[in-house]
């Protein structure tokens, strides 16, 4: 019997959306509205191979939701026959774990946790306001990307700051994207036919590592109290030194409004080159720019610094998957890393690696004692399985 589960991921001036089966999994529609608040936004409505675009003003997420409705009303699929909705949802904080049916009192939570996502939780709040009001016959449901690593050791999680103010301020790592790496390290469990030890590298403008144990549940990952942790992303620095914030704010005068503003949306490959696009700075890599070489060798060395403690952890390493934009789609990033594993045994098979595929595969050669992944992530089709296990 067909279970069509609309899924939603809302960001301050955009929705993305699919509407999926998930008896069968496949993609009935999916769609985006753009430049929400703006004078002008888009909407694109995709169903049957069709695309559908209507540019016109879109005031809020409600006004924007109500376009969305009317595409699916006037093109299909029927929203009628909608079984639920489900958030993508960045912050659970230490209060959800697992999916969750959104009510008023979940919502005011939701709220309570938007500082330690403030450019995140917001506008997933408004979202999923908005769709109740347009959908409110359907059960609303919250899937949080910090859930899969709630389980993680304490002492992966703890900061070595004072017990009590971490208490009081809910500080701990919490971990992000996990929606993405539950649904690759259970693809590449699946693949490889028996429980393994595996790093999944989620490579793209958001970056992060995890390593996952032989039961499936990870025992650390790179991002932390919030998503400026770790690996360097396209805008975000990743790990700095803590005495940075002051020492910018005496020496510069800087604010600490503006150096977290530099720290997110500055640094990374853009505070480096220029651009916050891999391909640019590949490019440019390419053509002989320097600063391009050492923003890739940047990069490169903070994967591979994170891989090598990830394989210390885990005991040994199985498995090592790339996955999302970068981790999918650039096999020069992947072979400067793995040149440098060879310490683990890994082995790229270079025409494998070079592949222009679409698939999950191995790219590693036989004789690698790790095996080397890419794996496309789905994180919708991982949501819409999700919601469909929790109303059953």
């Amino acid at each position: 019997m067909p279970q069509p589960i609309l899924v939603l991921n809302c960001g301050s001036s955009s929705i993305k959306y699919q509407m999926i089966d998930a008896e069968t999994e496949a993609v009935l529609a999916k769609g985006q509205a753009q430049r929400i608040g703006l004078d002008l936004g888009e909407v694109e409505h995709e169903v049957g191979g069709e695309s559908f675009v209507q540019e016109l003003p879109l005031a809020n997420h409600v006004d924007t939701l109500a376009e969305i409705v009317a595409l699916f009303a006037e093109h299909g699929p029927s929203l009628a026959d909608v079984v639920a909705v489900a958030h993508r949802t960045v912050h659970g904080g230490d209060k959800f774990s697992a999916p969750t049916l959104i009510t008023d009192e979940v919502i005011d939570t939701l709220s309570a946790l938007s500082p330690l996502a403030p450019l995140h939780n917001p506008p997933g709040i408004d979202g999923i306001v908005a769709a109740r009001q347009v959908l409110p016959d359907v059960p609303h449901i919250a899937v949080f990307d910090t859930a899969f690593f709630t389980t993680l050791p304490a002492e992966a999680y703890t900061y070595a700051i004072p017990a009590q103010l971490a208490a009081d301020y809910s500080i701990r790592k919490y971990g992000f994207h996990g929606t993405s790496h539950k649904f690759v390290s259970e693809k590449v469990t699946e693949l490889v036919g028996r429980p393994i030890r595996q790093i999944v590298c989620h490579l793209g403008n958001g970056a992060s590592l995890s390593a996952v144990n032989y039961d499936g549940h990870p025992i650390d990952t790179t991002l932390g109290l919030t998503p400026n942790q770790g690996l360097v992303m396209g805008t975000r620095s990743g790990d700095v030194d803590p005495g940075l914030h002051k020492y910018l704010m005496t020496q510069a005068g800087l604010s600490i409004d503006e150096v977290d503003e530099i720290l997110n949306k500055r640094s990374g490959l853009l505070g480096l080159t220029g651009s916050s696009d891999m391909r640019d700075v590949r490019a440019a890599d390419h053509a002989g720019d320097p600063v391009a070489h050492l923003a890739r060798e940047v990069y490169v060395h903070r994967v591979v610094f994170y891989i090598g403690a990830y394989a210390t952890l885990l005991g040994g390493v199985d498995a090592i998957t790339f996955t999302a934009g970068v981790g999918e789609n650039d096999p020069s990033v992947r072979s400067l890393i793995c040149a440098r594993l060879g310490l683990l045994g890994v082995e790229l098979d270079a025409e494998a690696n070079e592949a222009s595929r679409r698939d999950a595969r191995v790219i590693s050669s036989a004789g690698s004692a790790v095996t080397v992944l890419v794996v496309p992530t789905n994180e919708e089709l991982s949501m819409a399985r999700q919601a469909a296990a929790l109303i059953g």
